[in-house]
This record gives C-alpha cells, sequence and structure tokens, in this order.
C-alpha cells in the first residue's frame, strides 16, 4: 500500500521508575514474558507491514532493541533501527527521521501498545478517504484511561482525571474537534463558528487515542517543518491539522467564495459567504469541499484536508503501557480474558514444581524456572530462570527473569525486576522492586518502591 511504518519506541520512563531503566529501556518491559515491543511488531507482520524504521531514544537501547528484533523477527521483518535524542517527544522524533521517510503515507505506532487492532485496517480506512491524518480511537479501558498515568495498587475502578474530548461527525468517519487531557478543564468550550461549519457533532469522552496514526507524509512533513516547536504528534500534530481542516484559506486571504446549489455553479453578487456557508456539513458526502470563484464569478470545487477516525470496536483490546498499573493489568489481561494476543502455552516448557507447589489459572511461569514444596502462584507471571524456595506465596504479581525468591516469601500485587534477590521470609505488598536490588530476610513492606541508586 507504500505506506512506511515507523515504531515510536522510545518514551519518557519516568511513570515506569523503578521497572525501567538505562539497560532496560520501556519497550523492553516483559508482557506474559516477551517485551512489550513484540505486541506491536507481531501486529504489524500480521497486517503484512514488514518495512519498519523503529525509533529509540540513545545508541545504547538502539543496540539493545536492535539485537532482540533480530533475533525473534529474523526473516520476517525488515526492520532499521533509527537512535535520536532523549526527550524530544514524538513529533520531535519524526522530525529527526524525516530524511528516512519516502512513502506517500506514514503509519505510526507507539512502542508500548498492546492491541489486537489492526494496523491494516487503519492504513486502509486512511487510504480510502484521502486523509491527511487518520487517528485510531478505542474505548477506555476498565481500569481507567492509560494516560492517567496511575502508579500501582490494585484499585480497578475508574479513577476521575481528564479524559480526550472527541467531536466526530455524525457517520463518525471524521474527526471535527480534539481536545487532549492536558488542555480539559472541567468546563469544555466549542466555537460558535465551529459547530456552524460541521452542523452536527457527537461529543465522546469515553474514547482512548490509540498513538497509532496514519499521516500523509507531504502534510506531516510539511507541518513538522514549518511548527519546529511541536513536539507531540497526539497534543500538538493532531490538534493542530484537525483545526485547521475546517480553516479556509480561500476565507482568510479574502478570495470570494460561492456555495453550492446541487451540481451546478452559483455565483455571488456580493461575493460575502461565511464559514459555515462555505463548509459543507459533514454528514453529506461533500464534507471537506470548498467553493471558491472562478475568473467568470462562478464556483468551483477544491478539496480542503481530511482528519479521519478509525474507532476499533468496542470488544477490541488496546492498552497503552505507560504506567506501573497498566504494566500490571495487561500482564493479567495478557495470560487471561485476552489470551488471543498470545499464541505461548500458559505454563512454560520446562519450569520444575515441587510437591504440594499450585499454580491457578491465568498464569504464565516462564522456561528454566524452579519452584519448591508447597508455594502457591495466583494470577501472576514468573519469569524464565527464577529460583522460588518453599512455602512461597505470589498473588496478582510479577516477577522478571532471574530473580531470587527465598523460603516462607509473600509477594502480593508486586513487579520484582529482574536478578533481584528476595531473602527468607520478605512479605512485600503493592510494591516495585527494582532491578538487581536485595530485599534482606523478614523485612515487610507496603507500597513501597524500592530501587538500586544509579550511578
Amino acid at each position: 500500500m507504500d505506506f512506511q511504518v515507523v515504531v515510536l519506541a522510545g518514551g519518557n520512563s519516568k511513570s515506569l521508575t523503578p521497572l525501567v531503566s538505562k539497560v532496560s529501556p520501556p519497550t523492553c518491559l516483559p508482557v506474559a514474558n516477551h517485551p512489550v515491543l513484540y505486541y506491536v511488531l507481531h501486529q504489524l507482520e500480521e497486517s503484512n507491514l514488514k518495512n519498519l524504521i523503529v525509533v529509540v531514544e540513545g545508541e545504547d537501547a538502539g543496540l539493545l532493541v536492535g539485537a532482540w528484533i533480530s533475533g525473534t523477527f529474523v526473516d520476517r521483518l525488515h526492520v532499521e533501527i533509527a537512535a535520536v535524542p532523549e526527550d524530544i517527544g514524538t513529533a520531535g522524533a519524526l522530525r529527526a527521521i524525516s530524511h528516512y521517510l519516502t512513502a506517500k503515507d506514514i503509519l505510526a505506532v507507539s512502542g508500548d501498545l498492546v492491541s489486537d487492532v489492526s494496523p491494516g485496517a487503519v492504513a486502509a480506512t486512511h487510504r480510502r478517504h484521502d486523509a491527511v491524518v487518520t487517528a485510531t480511537l478505542c474505548s477506555v479501558p476498565i481500569s481507567g484511561s492509560s494516560e492517567l498515568g496511575s502508579s500501582g495498587g490494585k484499585d480497578k475502578t475508574k479513577k476521575p482525571g481528564r479524559y480526550n474530548i472527541i467531536g466526530l461527525d455524525p457517520r463518525k468517519q471524521f474527526l471535527v474537534h480534539i481536545a487532549t487531557g492536558a488542555e480539559i478543564e472541567k468546563d469544555t468550550r466549542l466555537q460558535k463558528h465551529l459547530l456552524h461549519a460541521v452542523g452536527q457533532m457527537e461529543i465522546r469522552s469515553d474514547m482512548m487515542d490509540a498513538h497509532m496514526y496514519a499521516f500523509k507524509r507531504s502534510v506531516l512533513q510539511e507541518v513538522l517543518d514549518r511548527k519546529d516547536t511541536f513536539q507531540s504528534l497526539k497534543q500538538d500534530v493532531v490538534p493542530y491539522l484537525v483545526q485547521s481542516q475546517l480553516k479556509s484559506q480561500a476565507v482568510l486571504s479574502g478570495i470570494p467564495q460561492a456555495e453550492e446549489d446541487g451540481n451546478k455553479k452559483v455565483s455571488f453578487p456580493n461575493n460575502q459567504v461565511m464559514v459555515s456557508q462555505i463548509l459543507a456539513n459533514a454528514s453529506t458526502p461533500s464534507f471537506h469541499e470548498l467553493y471558491s470563484m472562478d475568473p467568470d464569478g462562478f464556483a468551483q470545487t477544491r478539496k480542503t484536508h481530511k482528519c479521519c477516525a478509525y474507532i476499533a470496536s468496542s470488544s477490541s483490546y488496546c492498552v497503552r503501557l505507560n504506567s506501573i498499573q497498566a504494566f500490571m493489568d495487561i500482564n493479567r489481561d495478557v495470560t487471561g480474558e485476552a489470551d488471543h494476543l498470545l499464541s505461548d502455552n500458559v505454563i512454560g516448557p520446562s519450569p520444575k514444581l515441587g510437591t504440594k507447589t499450585t499454580v491457578g489459572p491465568h498464569c504464565m511461569l516462564g522456561e528454566g524456572s524452579e519452584m519448591g514444596d508447597k508455594c502457591q502462584v495466583k494470577r501472576s507471571v514468573i519469569g524464565r530462570h527464577c529460583r522460588i524456595g518453599s512455602h512461597v506465596k505470589v498473588v496478582n504479581s510479577v516477577v522478571m527473569n532471574h530473580v531470587t525468591i527465598g523460603d516462607g516469601c509473600i509477594i502480593q500485587g508486586s513487579v520484582i525486576c529482574s536478578n533481584v534477590q528476595l531473602q527468607e521470609r520478605v512479605v512485600l505488598k503493592d510494591c516495585q522492586v527494582g532491578a538487581g536490588f536485595v530485599v534482606t530476610a523478614g523485612s515487610e513492606y507496603k507500597g513501597e518502591s524500592l530501587a538500586r541508586k544509579e550511578k
């Protein structure tokens, strides 16, 4: 389809501390014992979108991610790794690699997205409408918008916060208004000219921006070049395009205008027409058509750009791993109700279990791990090559690779990063333990973040 795919695998990691570090970037965080980046790449492969640019922050992360992709997707994907500076944002990342972008259309997708929404379907919708941007919208997750950045705990109810306000045309094809969470206060105001221009609008606050966008490359590059302060696709580029689709450059320049009467050309004696008369109603096929005067005083049609929405079905799974709570939720879901995203067996090929040790449903045990006698594992993921003693209880938790857990430990609602050592009789509830940390015998922690200081 002449699409270039850019996977934005950098991102701000502050909300994921202490799970991430210089040697473990966010896209390497494990979901059901696969790096989260695996899920995006797998979906792209399924859509036959196999020529990719994966953008990472920093040369070290580029080497790490590149080596993993080469080993996992060998002969399956053609991937170029592009390292960009840190903290330049998603728009800044595309600006930094713009010289690599040559196709007619660009599909940009976040590397922390775990979803069963087809990237190919988004690309096809974009091409069908000849849009300048097509944004993928999904239902807000049950536990609340992952964009809120919740940082742990076990509260699975929807939390009050700032959501996206989305304005759609009656046929739910075009984006006619968008306000991101950062802009939304208690009351949201819409300008009158916008309502006049589109005629009817459906306002939605229950939708999440999935950070999967299709762009017309020429328009995207023009915006990135002209608006060099834009850093975010979601907060800067997409709202700018949505707003500008309803502005007629002809009107702003004072060029005489005319409006349509069926399929005829109609001249206007006074040559003055309001924007609401120039823009066709969004519920009609002529939406995004403008009418300007030709030299003989008759109206001629020209197109403005279109901003479209791809709305995933309500049954789709779509969550971004951008907070500790989201990390916990996704691991729980992928080993449970969303297990169609992963084809692996629930129990890995070679874990060793002691006598009277029980592993409940919705669990995953990585290969090479061992558990002692009389252990209990419920709704949890255990990584590869872990050594777990006897009488250990692990509930609603994620234990990464090469972790050692001593006898009698109790772990509930917690994340244990790789190479951690928990000595005997440690009790952790709603905690996060950073890589390589040692928790001394008999310690008890609740709601704590434990990590070594980085040098």
